[in-house]
């Protein structure tokens, strides 16, 4: 019966997990923004540009040798949930076994990971699920910690970024400075090493695109204080920004920091309390620089694209959300209070459930897509392929219409040339244009009018994707070397 008592959290975890994504758990992939899975991902694929999806991508493909890339991705995202629950309950002193439900229904359940989820960004979301266990382990051996970091290390630099944010103070509060500061650094050199060696470029406008908004009624700040404000509009979830639930939300974080406040003068306050107080106050900040400070924060991106991480500073709210459930589980400990905090999250977010009332759901890769991929692998021969239409994102009929980011950047084991410009919508309705990182890609977008342009960029394959028998126009003089419903592949 204790261990039963002690998987309490993981399997409310593991329910979360399945009411969130509902459909999303049916065979296939889920495809949504830089949710992006595909099938027989290649080891080491040819990628320019900052690296984003390093080693997020080595790890899915090498995990897909094993298993259905089906099932790779419906892991991770279940898992997010289980291990943010868990993680969350561990910071609850074990005797408070309601209270522990608390903090992790409300950790594993709350518009900050419901919006980051919107995006797809789950490499993101499995190193902030891992966070909490991070924070246990920040006094531990450095082995302990770095088992616990590596969530954060898999999902990449946003998620290890997150972790330094967090972990640090706590580090300077502990003494611990050089262990901590040095198991980040070597868990991050997977993606560091190739970020400093990328020659990526940072638009400055980015700070007025990924600039925190208002999503409720409470403008940006009051967003903000409810863990949402993220500067996508598609990130939303339906109702979300109704009066009611967001006074509620914002109630709960008023509640949670309150409770984290008191535990201060408690006995059993945590050793790593002032540390995550000041991370949280940090992320905060950080949080708010591009909607009132935008000035600096551009100067500073333009100074060094090192920087760069900072535009979208709502990702950094991730401490306070793990504040807040700490903060929750210890002011509704038990009783009918407890069994409210447990349920509250679920109740004021409930448009979360059902893959976010379809928004989520999983779908087959079209045959036309494995086809092309088996040709162009299976070609010794070198050279680029060029994806076109010359746009990020796709919205494709069988995939429901929902946007993804092209899935030819990860199905090929070869360079592939795409267009990594993002358009953002601005709340006046003009759409801002935040140029691309990768210099490959910049000058690909410089060369697209002129005659013979592939060719100067060393380009193999063109790749052209459409519906309807509808598909975009590519270079002349090329060989149809396949030709689907879906896709059209050209060879020179």
């Amino acid at each position: 019966m204790g261990v039963v008592r002690r998987l309490w959290p993981a399997l409310l975890g593991a329910g979360l997990a399945v009411l969130a994504l509902g459909p999303a758990l049916a065979w296939g992939f889920v495809l949504r923004y830089d949710l992006l899975f595909v099938p027989d991902p290649p080891l080491l694929p040819d990628t320019g540009g900052f690296p984003r999806a390093v080693p997020s991508d080595l790890v899915v493909a090498l995990l897909s040798r094993v298993l259905p890339p089906e099932l790779v991705q419906k892991g991770f995202l279940a898992g997010i949930f289980v291990l943010a629950a868990s993680g969350a309950a561990a910071l609850v002193p074990p005797e408070r076994r309601l209270a522990r439900l608390v903090a992790a229904a409300f950790y594993a359940w709350n518009l900050y990971l419901a919006q980051r989820l919107m995006l797809g960004q789950w490499a993101l979301l499995l190193g902030v699920a891992g966070l909490p266990w991070a924070v246990r382990a920040t006094t531990l051996p450095w082995t302990r910690l770095a088992l616990a970091l590596l969530p954060a290390a898999v999902g990449g630099f946003q998620a290890m970024l997150v972790s330094a944010l967090t972990l640090m103070p706590i580090a300077i509060a502990r003494r611990r400075v050089p262990v901590v500061a040095l198991t980040l650094a070597a868990l991050s050199l997977p993606w560091l090493i190739p970020a400093l060696t990328s020659g990526a470029v940072t638009d400055p406008a980015g700070v007025d695109a990924f600039a925190a908004r208002a999503d409720g009624p409470f403008g940006v700040l009051g967003s903000l204080l409810s863990l949402g404000g993220i500067w996508s509009a598609e990130a939303g979830l339906p109702g979300q920004e109704a009066w009611w639930p967001a006074t509620v939300r914002l109630l709960l974080v008023a509640v949670g920091v309150f409770g984290y406040v008191r535990l201060r003068a408690s006995r059993d306050r945590p050793d790593w309390w002032s540390g995550l107080a000041v991370a949280a106050g940090l992320g905060f900040f950080v949080a708010c620089l591009g909607a009132f400070a935008p000035g600096p924060l551009k100067w500073l991106i333009g100074l060094w694209p090192g920087f760069g991480p900072l535009r979208d500073g709502q990702v950094y709210l991730a401490p306070l959300v793990l504040l807040t459930a700490v903060g929750l589980a210890s002011v509704l400990r038990s009783g009918v209070p407890a069994v409210v905090g447990v349920l509250a999250p679920v109740l004021v977010l409930p448009t979360f459930a059902f893959g976010a009332f379809g928004r989520l759901a999983a779908v087959e890769y079209p045959p036309d897509w494995r086809a092309v991929q088996r040709i162009v692998n299976a070609d010794p021969a070198p050279g680029a392929l060029l994806s076109l239409p010359w746009g990020a994102h796709r919205a494709f009929a069988w995939n429901g219409g929902r946007v993804v980011l092209d899935p030819a950047t990860k199905l090929f084991e070869r360079r592939v040339i795409w267009d990594d410009t993002l358009l953002v919508g601005l709340p006046d309705g003009r759409r801002l244009q935040v140029r691309g990182e990768d210099p490959l890609n910049r000058r690909a977008g410089e060369l697209m009018d002129t005659p013979g342009y592939a060719a100067r960029l060393g380009v193999r394959y063109v790749l052209l994707s459409g519906t309807e028998n509808r598909f975009p126009s590519g270079p002349t003089g090329w060989t149809t070397v396949y030709k689907g419903s879906d896709l059209v592949l050209l060879r020179r």
